[in-house]
């Protein structure tokens, strides 16, 4: 299958291309990424992973191990012969001397499927930041700040007791201010794709999180039959 290529709207957004011979695990991670705003491009196999790097430059990959043609740790280490952008592999194998053989080919980062969507964007952004160099370890917004290294919150300059969840739904809520959140955008991201569920968990932990916020807890705006989105009207 050809590689497709997207033309990026925003100057801004992250190109980040696919690489798996799974039709439908491509489409998947492409709607959970174009959702948060990256641009995609795909490929196939390792192959075609090395033209389309070669061709669209990404900032990321993510490549699957096991494919026809031409594998994901060859193709990584053909791939880091003239790129030097992240390579997280994604792979069903999690025994210790895979994700070291994974590495030594010259991937970044190694993550078993099946995975939480939120942990695979939390590597992502992490890949991205270490290949800039830049620190956004703290998100801010108004008197909210989340320290995602201690997975701390503070409210004010006061630590706020968040279960997990309510903290991804915080951290996912500021990193996406202003814009419109579908509940089951929310929920495959927070909870992940393979999660068994309905999206009245989504409510339930929104009506949980509007009461440890405090007044902040009225930024988060019910979109009535829709989802949420996150506003702060006055910033200090």
């Amino acid at each position: 299958m050809p590689s497709v290529r997207k033309e990026a709207s925003n100057g801004l957004n992250k190109r980040i291309l696919i690489v798996d011979d799974e039709v439908k695990l491509r489409a998947m991670l492409r709607m959970i990424l174009e959702n948060r705003h990256y641009e995609v491009v795909e490929a196939a196999n390792g192959r075609e992973a090395m033209a389309e790097t070669s061709r669209s430059k990404p900032d990321l990959i993510l490549m699957d191990v096991m494919m026809p043609v031409m594998d994901g740790l060859e193709s990584c280490r053909q791939i880091r012969k003239f790129s030097a952008c992240p390579i997280i592999m994604l792979t069903a194998k999690g025994e210790d001397y895979d994700q070291v053989f994974g590495l030594e080919s010259g991937a970044d980062d190694y993550i078993v499927k099946p995975f939480n969507t939120a942990v695979l964007v939390a590597r992502i952004e992490a890949a991205l930041r270490r290949a800039k160099g830049v620190d956004l370890s703290m998100v801010s917004v108004g008197e909210i700040i989340i320290d995602i290294d201690a997975h701390g919150v503070t409210l004010a300059g006061e630590n706020i007791d968040l279960s997990r969840k309510e903290y991804d739904l915080l951290l996912y809520f500021c990193k996406n201010k202003a814009i419109s959140l579908s509940r089951s955008q929310i929920l495959e991201t927070v909870w992940g794709y393979d999660y068994i569920g309905t999206e009245s968990t989504v409510d339930t932990h929104v009506n949980r999180l509007r009461k440890k916020l405090g007044i902040y807890g009225k930024c988060v705006k019910t979109m009535r039959g829709f989802g949420y989105r996150f506003e702060v009207d006055h910033e200090e």
